[in-house]
């Protein structure tokens, strides 16, 4: 019986103490996901589109759909790409628009993991075969991107 009692403190009851220490504690309660966030404005002033639909150029990931009242639109950028295209319909009047960016990891802690920033480079292209676009203007509020709730365009429609 004395052996027996010595094994249990020599070796379980050290494990067990290491087990309930090198837990975490906490979940991850932080945002986890980067997106370009979009503010819409008329003139000066935040004013969100009647209707926003915005999905992805050559795939078919849709990301807003006829909404309302969308302010910011949260738009997912590719980090395995430098650049993403979008159609984005604002009161039913399309434009295309090109982002350019870098990505690099992030780590936001240990519960959470990594997930990826992006720097939006100047280039940032609004293009369109018509003569009347939704958007007047597109002026860049904030470069990095990250999963804070930060302004990082404004589009003038």
């Amino acid at each position: 019986m004395r052996k027996l009692f010595s094994v249990f403190h020599i070796l379980i009851l050290p494990g067990i103490i290491f087990f309930l220490v090198s837990c975490s504690q906490g979940s991850c309660f932080e945002e986890t996901e980067s997106y370009l966030k979009a503010s819409f404005y008329i003139k000066t002033t935040r004013t969100a589109p009647d209707t926003l639909t915005l999905y992805g150029l050559n795939n078919d990931s849709v990301i807003y759909s006829k909404s309302t009242q969308v302010q910011p639109a949260l738009i997912p950028l590719n980090s395995s790409t430098d650049s993403c295209s979008f159609i984005i319909l604002i009161n039913n009047i399309a434009d295309t628009i090109k982002f350019r960016y870098t990505s690099y990891p992030h780590m936001i802690s240990k519960e959470c993991g990594y997930t990826f920033y992006h720097f939006l480079d100047t280039g940032l292209n609004n293009t369109n075969t018509r003569t009347y676009h939704a958007i007047k203007k597109i002026r860049v509020s904030s470069q990095t991107i990250t999963n804070l709730n930060v302004e990082n365009i404004r589009i003038y429609y």
